[in-house]
């Protein structure tokens, strides 16, 4: 078929739809994105982007550009919460030297992929808020200003809340995980070193990493509770719940709580994968088909992913139906695996029970220290699959 002059409408200007904007441009697709927003952003921080997002970046050459914006891990460190200890580090100079990790500020790496996006011909279109979505032979877009937009593709990047997720699938109602999350960013108060901390207590961790050069530092912290929050990024709280939340924490993860100023606070939900992701002329990506908690740090990547072998699916296939048909059979495996993997984790960093607590953190400590390799092992199949050669 090719993308040659094919005209594709994107809604959403996230991480996943400006990808999928440029991937599907530089096939020479006349692209539009439709972005809600007045102005190209993104609500949130710090995002951790590992080595298989980094080979999406690299294929559609940004690599350089995207370092420039990043800083590059040195290890992922998990800590006592009491004192900050050292239970494990796990060494990230082990990868290979072309498979490097990055904290990145969200925002920036927005504004790289949106910048290039314009320069490839990409027209996205701002205060676009889709209402829903018609399907048929060609999707309709029902926008909030009472517009209707027509389009022969139609891709749907827009989150949690997608328009066109619901057209596909219906309404899928979540689970609450009995998780709430806060996010802050704060400055560099303790010369954060170049590595994402984990600092495990009782139902209950922490993570930080710095951003921009290291003059800022950004703090997830997950604690486990009956009471929930109404999910998304939106929702500001007190800082002084956070740290009474953390009140046990010591050593530099209060000196970071002690700077936190203004936090977000949000609820973690689980959402099931999506049964339908495509459907005619229109296909969902990223958050809109797989939701995923924040434990294995993937969900930009998992969308970044998306967009590549959307774009290349559709590139190499007889027609969009049979392209978005492989997009779908060569992603819904892999995600669903990371997903599975990312609500197993949580638990490894909230142990409360002494002697369990105790036992595990005695084992990581000898693990990371006898078989450095072995402990990064595990995560070959994430990091080192490459969506641009496979």
């Amino acid at each position: 078929m090719g993308l040659e002059g094919q005209k594709i409408t994107v809604a959403g200007a996230g991480i996943g739809g400006l990808t999928a904007a440029v991937a599907l441009s530089q096939r020479g697709a006349k692209v539009t994105v439709l972005e809600q927003a007045e102005v190209i952003t993104e609500v949130g921080a710090g995002i951790q982007v590992s080595p298989n997002g980094f080979a999406v970046l690299k294929a559609l050459g940004l690599g350089e550009a995207f370092r420039a914006i990043a800083v590059q891990g040195e290890a992922v460190e998990l800590r006592d919460y009491r004192v900050g200890d050292l239970v494990a580090r796990l060494d990230l100079g082990l990868l290979p030297e072309d498979q490097p990790y990055f904290f990145v500020h969200r925002a920036d790496l927005i504004d790289l992929l949106a910048q290039e996006a314009r320069a490839a011909g990409v027209r996205i279109r701002l205060l676009q808020k889709v209402e829903s979505v018609t399907l048929g032979e060609r999707p309709v877009l029902q926008m909030g200003n009472g517009a209707e937009v027509k389009t022969k593709l139609l891709i749907g990047a827009e989150g949690l809340h997608s328009k066109l997720r619901t057209a596909l699938n219906g309404v899928q109602a979540p689970f609450f995980t009995r998780q709430t999350a806060w996010r802050a960013t704060i400055p560099n108060v303790i010369g954060h070193p170049n590595v994402s901390r984990v600092h495990m207590g009782p139902r209950q961790h922490m993570v930080s990493y710095p951003l921009r050069g290291g003059e800022i530092i950004n703090i997830v912290a997950v604690q486990e509770r009956t009471g929930w929050a109404e999910e998304g990024w939106m929702h500001e709280d007190d800082p002084e719940n956070l740290r009474k939340a953390f009140k046990g924490y010591g050593g530099e993860a209060k000196r970071m709580l002690d700077a936190v100023e203004r936090v977000g606070y949000w609820g973690l939900f689980r959402h099931p994968v999506a049964p339908v992701w495509h459907k005619g002329r229109a296909a969902i990506l990223g958050d809109a088909a797989h939701p995923t908690l924040p434990f294995m740090a993937q969900g930009a990547v998992m969308a970044m992913e998306d967009a590549w072998v959307l774009a290349d699916a559709l590139d190499g296939a007889d027609d969009i139906e049979a392209g978005l048909a492989a997009y779908q059979a060569r992603r819904e495996g892999r995600v669903k695996k990371v997903i599975e993997a990312a609500n197993g984790n949580a638990w490894k960093y909230h142990l409360s029970f002494p002697p369990v607590r105790l036992g595990a953190h005695l084992g990581l400590r000898a693990l990371s220290t006898l078989a450095p390799k072995r402990l990064m092992q595990q995560f070959d199949w994430i990091y080192r699959h490459d969506v641009t050669k496979s």
